[in-house]
């Protein structure tokens, strides 16, 4: 039913946006890995909502507890089970679109698909189920550290303003400085300020989430179907409001020949075998080559706005649907850490199946 992601490393998530919880069971970790629960909430913190005036303002803790699967503060090698409570709920926000469909969110289509849905902010299709996978990512991240791999996102553009920067020449550090995650300072500020005039005109903005994979060794991907970048495409494509996907080049590759375009071999002073330039985006042929993988992701705006929309409800009659509840202007800044976790996700599988791979 689409609520499992993974091979070997398998995540389920399960809850709903006003229920008592969400949470994810997490499948095929290792045993014998240390894992500690503040790497975790620290991840949380990082997604969880009413961090600033940017954000919506519903207060919720997201204290992960850890059900199972750890022992003396290593994986047994069983499912791992992390719970998240909901506190914070305002069923009452939703009460007046319980029979009307909101422009541009999952109602129409979820009751299109069961014949029947949970209106109280969107219930499975909200992305307070994102919290699962955050806690999940952070489990994964710790188990990539263990092999040396790191994933770092940023926010890289909000509406028309957008950092050209390329990553390497900037501090990633500076990243969660600033309530947008943008780390090139003057641009957080101006786009800090761009989204808190699209939030007073009773509006939302979309931006672009970028990331970079570091220590990804070569022979990671599984083709033909499992190719690495289709299964970040789709593990990012998997995220509420992502619209595109692009690594390397990306579309802009289409402007240039492939004498321009091709990466270079040659080897290196350690006698590891690189290329001149990163075009590919740390992919050929479906499979890390050893440089950096870097992609970027697209969010579209926010669906609940502040402002009257013209719908129709479940009997096809035309209705207003007034925009209620608390809800981000941007969504970007808080999907900084959903993008990593998934990006982790995806990484910690495709170790494991590279494992299993040759002798």
């Amino acid at each position: 039913m689409g609520n499992s992601f993974g091979s070997l490393f398998r995540i389920s998530t399960f809850g709903e946006s006003h229920g008592p919880a969400i949470g994810v069971v997490i499948d095929g970790c290792p045993s014998g890995l240390p894992l500690e629960e503040a790497p975790i909430q620290q991840e949380l913190d990082r997604r969880r909502p009413g961090q600033s005036h940017l954000t919506t303002q519903r207060q919720e803790a997201d204290r992960v507890e850890i059900l199972s699967g750890l022992f003396d503060g290593k994986t047994t090698g069983q499912p791992l089970a992390l719970l998240i409570r909901n506190q914070d709920q305002r069923s009452k926000d939703y009460s007046h679109i319980a029979t009307s469909y909101r422009p541009s969110h999952a109602d129409y289509t979820y009751q299109a698909k069961w014949g029947h849905r949970d209106y109280r902010g969107g219930g499975r299709s909200s992305a307070r189920e994102t919290a699962a996978r955050v806690a999940a990512g952070a489990v994964a991240k710790q188990l990539l550290q263990h092999w040396g791999i790191g994933v770092q996102a940023w926010v890289s553009a909000v509406g028309e303003l957008e950092l050209e920067i390329p990553y390497q020449q900037l501090d990633l550090s500076l990243t969660d400085t600033n309530p947008v995650r943008c780390p090139e300072p003057a641009m957080a500020q101006r786009m800090a300020n761009y989204i808190d005039t699209i939030r007073k005109e009773r509006d939302t903005v979309g931006g672009i989430v970028s990331a970079v994979i570091t220590g990804a060794p070569a022979g990671l991907g599984e083709p033909a179907f499992g190719k690495l970048h289709a299964q970040l495409g789709a593990a990012m494509l998997g995220i509420n409001a992502v619209k595109g996907f692009e690594y390397g080049s990306g579309f802009a590759g289409i402007r240039q020949r492939g004498s321009q375009h091709n990466d270079l071999f040659y080897t290196d002073d350690k006698g590891q075998v690189r290329t001149r330039t990163n075009q590919s985006g740390g992919i050929q042929g479906g499979i890390s080559n050893g440089e950096d993988i870097y992609f970027r992701v697209a969010f579209k705006p926010v669906a609940t706005i502040m402002q009257d929309q013209d719908s129709v409800n479940e009997a096809g009659q035309a209705v207003t649907v007034s925009g209620r509840g608390r809800h981000d202007p941007c969504v970007v800044p808080r999907a900084v850490p959903i993008v990593e976790a998934m990006a982790a996700l995806v990484l910690a599988d495709a170790c494991l199946l590279q494992r299993t791979a040759r002798l």
